[in-house]
């Protein structure tokens, strides 16, 4: 007998989800195990979001037994799960590029599969989108099957309700898989649920309710019509749970094992076979399963650097300064030691923002609200009408979900509201649907907003004392992901004069008024600047809304050229400042305005030093910018010729 070169033998011979149909039920234990196997050894090696992956791997290979793909079309809700789907779609052998320059997404892509229908990386919106899909199916006349898989976190966002009583409403053939592998909605799962499961969504039961239905219908007055429905749907939603999604419109089926390809396989067949409205499958998973430390550490793995596989020790990097999220959090503490009326909300990302360091530290005056960023902005807003001061720290790139409730609950109330966005600017691996690219220039067209944003981390605990002082108005912190610059921290935070900057250095000739962290690199462009016989000035801006205008009015007065930078979109900053410029008049004298910002496309992801190379937003683009300016374009090439 020979025996296999390999411990992956059965997912060897699989690279497309056809191969995987070709094989027997019995074997997809084994091919499941496989999967794991090698999901495991990639992310070992790539790093990247692995808990929910592990978790989904027996439905993962359902799915893509049962169901024709691409023809049935499977919508996975974030994409963090995304891996396993990825290795059996044809992409194994690329997998190891994951998340790194010209590689695979971290998340599902259309423009990298015909197995990825829709995009995704933000939470929520795969029954909104498999609806639409559904929908326009049958008005096309076709008969393919869609299918939504939403975790029970992703659940909690109202656009997902939504989304379900639409369909419910509609009637539309749409398949939801609520994966439940945290909040434990379900009772214990077993023998008997998953026997239950597969009676209930099997041919002869189904059939047999419709008859009923229509024999109930026909025949029996209106009332006891009514009541003999919901006694049906209550006594199997108390078998089995699901009165809710009943009551939306949804056959429930469920729970089940979703690490039992037993009980799985023969559900999601009977589903794809009987069911036809919408039907929502309930299936019970373990984040990080079949991997011990994950299953231990299911939040510390769910997104993971580079690991040991037998022990699950994770890559550190020695830290060089501390990260702009703790220092945050620490100052946002100092803060609140001084005023009980501090609190914090967070919408499911307590350590990605350092709110965590502040619930250990204040408990009750901690909110996480979950992945409802809409509801998070307007329950910090009631509480700043009744003399609270909340403090509300959600990602850039997150608080754009909630722009509605900014606006119309927060900014037009003039409401005394927090905002602390994190990950402001590019954010590497994760590309352009995590960047922070956008909310200078939303935030900024609002009246009344304080909007700041540190040039280093002692700055910010600076900013963090300057906004529990705000109680007239709105006020906005924008910082970067990762490590600062390591500069020595104040012992205390010193509230900041309200729309006033500061100039760090003074110059001739040029002068350079920053926004925000890529002041880093404005003195490494200064002193490559001394090179070509320039003393440029270096102004830090401290606030977008509102300007420093006599700073600026200086500055332009002072110099023949103004450069801005910040590490947004057109349309922030720099729009702002050009502006208050051209109203002031001080663009009628000769003055050269140059505003630096982020390229006006989504950048693919890479690492955040070569992704702000590439926007020009670094210390040479900083040079090629001034050289330009002063018609010096020759010298400009050259210097893009030596980086090149």
């Amino acid at each position: 007998m020979n025996i296999p070169n390999t411990k992956t033998p059965l997912l060897d011979q699989v690279d497309l989800p056809e191969d995987l149909r070709k094989l027997e039920k019995y074997q997809l234990r084994q091919f499941a195990d496989e999967l794991r196997t090698d999901l495991i050894d990639i992310v070992s090696v790539t790093g990247g979001h692995f808990g929910a992956g592990l978790g989904v791997v027996e439905l993962t290979t359902a799915l893509h037994y049962v169901f024709k793909t691409p023809d049935d079309r499977i919508i996975w809700d974030v994409g963090h799960q995304a891996y396993p789907h990825k290795i059996i779609t044809g992409r194994r052998s690329r997998m190891r590029s994951l998340r790194q320059a010209g590689g695979l997404s971290g998340f599902t892509r259309r423009s990298e599969s015909e197995y990825d229908p829709f995009g995704a990386a933000h939470s929520s919106t795969s029954i909104s989108a498999g609806l639409g899909m559904a929908v326009a199916r049958d008005l096309k006349g076709g008969d393919n099957h869609v299918i939504a898989v939403i975790g029970d976190g992703a659940m909690s966002a109202g656009m997902a309700y939504e989304a379900m009583n639409n369909a419910g409403a509609n009637k539309n053939r749409l398949i939801v898989i609520l994966n439940d592998n945290d909040m434990s909605i379900a009772p214990p799962v077993g023998a008997m649920s998953a026997y239950l499961a597969r009676l209930v969504s099997s041919r002869p039961y189904t059939g047999l309710r419709n008859v009923a239905k229509r024999v109930a219908r026909k025949f029996f007055p209106r009332a006891l019509f009514n009541v003999a429905r919901r006694t049906e749907e209550y006594a199997r939603g108390m078998a089995m749970g699901g009165t809710l999604f009943e009551e939306m419109g949804f056959f429930y089926v469920g729970p089940i094992d979703g690490h039992n390809l037993d009980h799985l396989v023969p559900v999601l067949e009977n589903v794809r076979d009987t069911m036809k409205g919408p039907v929502l499958v309930h299936v019970v998973t373990k984040k990080g399963h079949g991997y011990a430390p994950a299953e231990a550490a299911p939040d510390k793995y769910h997104a993971v650097s580079k690991f040991i596989v037998l022990t699950g020790e994770q890559a550190k990097s020695a830290p060089k300064a501390p990260t702009y999220q703790k220092v945050f959090g620490e100052s946002l503490i100092a803060q609140a030691r001084k005023d009980e009326r501090i609190v914090a909300i967070t919408a499911a990302m307590p350590s990605g923002t350092g709110i965590d360091l502040f619930e250990k530290a204040f408990p009750t005056r901690t909110f996480d609200v979950g992945i409802a960023e809409q509801h998070g902005v307007t329950f910090a807003a009631g509480m700043a009408t009744e003399g609270m001061k909340p403090f509300c720290a959600i990602y850039s790139t997150f608080l754009q979900r909630a722009y509605d409730q900014v606006v119309h609950d927060v900014a037009i109330q003039s409401l005394p509201v927090r905002f602390a966005m994190d990950r402001a600017g590019l954010v590497g691996a994760d590309g352009a649907t995590h960047a922070g690219s956008f909310d200078i220039a939303y935030l900024a067209a609002l009246p009344n907003f304080v909007i700041m944003a540190p040039s280093d981390e002692a700055e910010l605990v600076h900013m963090v004392a300057t906004a529990a002082r705000i109680d007239d108005r709105p006020s906005a912190l924008r910082y970067p992901r990762g490590e600062g610059t390591g500069i020595a921290l104040p012992a205390e935070g010193v509230p900041l004069e309200i729309g006033k900057g500061r100039i760090i250095k003074a110059g001739s000739g040029i002068a350079i008024l920053c926004f925000g962290a890529r002041m880093k690199e404005v003195p490494l462009a200064v002193e490559r600047m001394a090179g070509y016989g320039l003393s440029p000035t270096i102004a830090d801006a401290r606030f977008a809304k509102p300007l420093d205008t006599d700073l600026i009015r200086r500055l332009a007065k002072a110099h023949e050229i103004l450069i801005t930078i910040e590490e947004g979109a057109a349309g922030g900053f720099g729009a702002h400042v050009m502006h208050f410029l051209a109203w002031d008049g001080l663009l009628d004298r000769g003055l050269k305005f140059r505003p630096m910002t982020l390229p006006d496309l989504f950048q693919d992801h890479d690492t955040p030093e070569k992704m702000y190379a590439q926007a020009g937003l670094d210390a040479d683009g900083i040079v090629s910018t001034a050289l330009n300016a002063l018609g010096r374009g020759a010298e400009a090439v050259h210097l893009a010729g030596k980086l090149a």
